[in-house]
């Protein structure tokens, strides 16, 4: 496939899973009113893609989605891995839908039986490509791609179905080595639903601030 087809393909597919977010109620936005991300960051938007596996007819949407990423993309995988808890359905079912073995990383470290943080198979010299349903500081994702490598994966390669495009994550993943794949980002959100009229201009300008400067953008707007 070419460069131009492939990129028309992805941009494609991006405009169809964040219609698809839209339409199961996974997005939202709140400028008056924002919510507080783990990492402390305050928010004028959220994502639920956990609401996906109730929808199998918009999750499969996001499955031929990472599937299309792989295949362009050359990505090369022998186990797909999801972060405990969001990311597993996600990976499992790309898993299956590719005849790939998965499986799991548990966000700590379990404090009974084999006391391990990947579930599911020996991860020893396999290429794993790690899934997340969403990326925001990347943090997370990063902490499973530590564990999987004490356990001697090869990890080049994370597939995530949204991504904020936050330069923290893009400093962790470029310093780890690792290629963040993003089935859609939330400019792609955003620009659907203004055009499906979920939100006005005005409040548009207030979440691209927001992704803009994310760490002070509650400071520069009075929640702090």
């Amino acid at each position: 496939m070419s460069y131009e087809a492939g990129r028309t393909s992805y941009e494609s597919r991006s405009r169809e899973i964040a219609e698809a977010l839209i339409a199961i109620e996974g997005v939202g936005f709140r400028p008056a009113a924002p919510i507080t991300f783990k990492s402390g960051i305050k928010s004028p938007v959220y994502c639920d893609n956990r609401r996906f596996p109730f929808w199998p007819e918009q999750w499969a949407k996001v499955i031929r989605g990472f599937e299309g990423l792989i295949a362009e993309r050359e990505i090369a995988v022998d186990v797909v891995g999801g972060v405990e808890a969001a990311g597993i359905p996600h990976s499992a079912a790309l898993g299956f839908s590719m005849r790939t073995p998965s499986v799991f990383i548990r966000k700590e470290l379990k404090e009974h039986g084999t006391k391990k943080r990947v579930e599911g198979g020996d991860v020893t010299g396999k290429r794993v490509v790690l899934v997340e349903d969403l990326v925001t500081t990347g943090g997370s994702s990063l902490a499973a791609i530590e564990a999987l490598r004490a356990e001697g994966a090869l990890v080049t390669d994370c597939l995530a179905i949204i991504s904020y495009d936050f330069p923290d994550a893009v400093h962790l993943f470029a310093m780890s080595g690792v290629t963040l794949h993003a089935a859609t980002t939330f400019p792609v959100v955003l620009e659907c639903a203004v055009r499906q009229e979920m939100i006005d201009e005005a409040g548009a300008a207030v979440v691209r601030d927001w992704l803009d400067e994310p760490r002070s953008w509650a400071k520069r707007h009075g929640f702090e």
